[in-house]
């Protein structure tokens, strides 16, 4: 039944890294409000930068015995004892067992541990991380009673009105993405409330003298800190405070998020690369190394989405002289295959041959701006990096094929990519990809309580974490890859960095009995 829409600094500074086997120590830190949680995309880098100073819910169809005899057909051999059918329903099976431990060991609180049946809170008091950050899976996946379950727990309990100090980029990005969607899916405009109580309460973040945000601000009063932050955290902000503003009708949301943006690409080196820190505060830039990953990534990935979702020239435009930069002196294209590594924003000059979990949202965001051949090409190289060691490393030195971190923290973009190149080509080497992901994650990750990130994916030791993404991002692309076309209409929404949908006709939840379907029956 479908009714409509209804992380930064700077990869040399190696020797601060954050490792998975200082989880344990930075949660004390936590607790006793001595330090911030690190942003999934600054997982690897958090003390570096330091040291800088709607309508009813979706339920799959069932195929017809011609269509699924159809699928079987287009289905190679990695899929050949499994159908597309199938494993759609075995990624949901995966969503339940992970989701059931959550419930049973940290319910009402941000995440799970499932090594040790605990939890987790980013702060002195939870935000709901992970069922905020869950709920649209569940809505895509069909799980009505437990969405409905959830969304009114939510509602009835989520509370911005806390004095904590909270990472401007994550809980935009978590909280407000995840509010947003689910208000555009289920039409309750409790959800929306949230999101714009939430809005108002991050937009101090943007009150510097360059416009782009404090990396944290303070939910009660209105404080900020940190002006040391990197183009991912300044410009992966406009999607959801954009959105909030077509949602809403009050443009100050969009209005300071774009102005963050540009203020950004203005910074942009005459050669048009960003490097990997910059201050808020001054404008100047405090690392020059230009890179893909981690801290830049989703910078570029909101250029091109803005411009998709809300149709803004600007983005369109700044997209394309960033991409065209990026892919001249950030590609590294030899007999190994293709790869981004990382150069001097300035002149260009290669420094680093290193790409990871979190360089591999590319290829995905390459085939979404209509660059097939290239997206493909690099998805061979992430797909490498995946099978050579079982499951992806943190970080590959790709001139040597060796290890440069090893860690593993359950991340989505590798099999993000995978879906977005399976549904522009419909060549089911994607669907093998997704697969291998599906099974590794199963044979390397699961517990009896749900799933684990790894300290080390050469001998497989498990670490006790569960980040909200796993649920939000990881299993939503792996389900979406293998799920019937129809569960969402790509052409009617745009997804945020945290995989959370967005639907492109924003009357979607003020309007419920006029919203345009999800499906384009494909």
């Amino acid at each position: 039944m479908t009714r409509g829409c209804i992380d930064i600094t700077p990869r040399s500074l190696k020797t601060a890294m954050l490792t998975l086997q200082q989880a344990d120590a930075v949660d004390l830190l936590v607790s006793k409000g001595l330090f911030m949680p690190s942003s999934r995309r600054q997982f690897l880098r958090t003390f570096s930068l330091a040291s800088l100073a709607g309508t009813a819910l979706l339920r799959p169809r069932q195929l017809l015995p011609r269509e699924a005899a159809d699928q079987r057909k287009t289905e190679s051999a990695g899929t050949a004892s499994d159908t597309r059918e199938e494993m759609a329903k075995r990624v949901r099976e995966e969503f339940n067992h992970a989701w059931s431990g959550y419930k049973q060991y940290a319910w009402g609180h941000d995440e799970l541990r499932p090594l040790s049946r605990g939890y987790r809170d980013w702060h002195s008091v939870s935000l709901y991380m992970t069922p905020v950050d869950a709920l649209d899976t569940m809505i895509l996946m069909g799980l009505d009673e437990e969405a409905e379950k959830t969304k009114d727990f939510v509602a009835q309990h989520l509370s911005f009105d806390h004095d904590i100090s909270v990472k401007n980029f994550e809980i935009t990005i978590r909280l407000l993405g995840g509010l947003l969607s689910s208000y555009q899916l289920t039409g309750d405009k409790r959800l929306l409330a949230l999101a714009e109580e939430l809005g108002n309460r991050l937009l101090p973040a943007f009150n510097s003298p360059t416009g782009m945000p404090y990396v944290n601000v303070n939910l009660k009063t209105g404080a900020v800190q940190d002006e040391n932050t990197n183009p991912a955290e300044v410009g992966t902000l406009l999607i959801e405070f954009g959105t909030l503003s077509k949602l809403t009708g009050k443009p100050a949301y969009y209005d300071k998020a774009k102005q963050a943006l540009v203020e950004l690409y203005k910074r942009r080196s005459p050669i048009g690369l960003v490097g990997a820190a910059i201050n808020a505060k001054t404008g100047a830039w405090t690392e020059p190394t230009s890179h893909i990953g981690g801290g830049i990534d989703s910078y570029y990935e909101y250029l091109l989405k803005c411009s998709l979702l809300f149709g803004d020239k600007d983005c369109e435009k700044m997209w394309r002289s960033s991409v065209e930069a990026v892919n001249k002196y950030l590609a590294d294209d030899g007999p190994a295959g293709l790869w981004y590594g990382q150069a001097n924003m300035n002149t260009g000059a290669r420094i680093g041959t290193e790409f990871g979990a979190l360089d591999a949202f590319l290829p995905g965001t390459l085939a979404l701006s209509g660059d097939i051949d290239r997206a493909r090409r690099l998805q061979e190289s992430c797909y490498k990096m995946w099978t050579t060691f079982g499951i992806e490393p943190e970080e590959l030195d790709y001139s040597k094929m060796k290890i440069a971190y090893n860690g593993y923290a359950l991340r989505p973009e590798i099999i993000e990519s995978a879906y977005y190149l399976h549904h522009f080509s419909k060549d089911p080497r994607y669907l093998d990809m997704g697969h291998t992901f599906f099974e590794s994650l199963v044979k390397y990750c699961r517990t009896e309580t749900g799933y684990c990130a790894l300290r080390n994916v050469e001998t497989k030791e498990k670490s006790d974490q569960m980040e909200s993404f796993f649920l939000a991002e990881t299993l939503k692309y792996l389900y979406l890859l293998f799920a019937p076309a129809e569960t969402l209409d790509l052409s009617k929404f745009v997804f945020n960095t945290e995989a959370h949908p967005i639907c492109k006709d924003f009357s979607a939840g003020r309007n419920v009995g006029s919203s345009p379907t999800l499906s384009n029956g494909a």
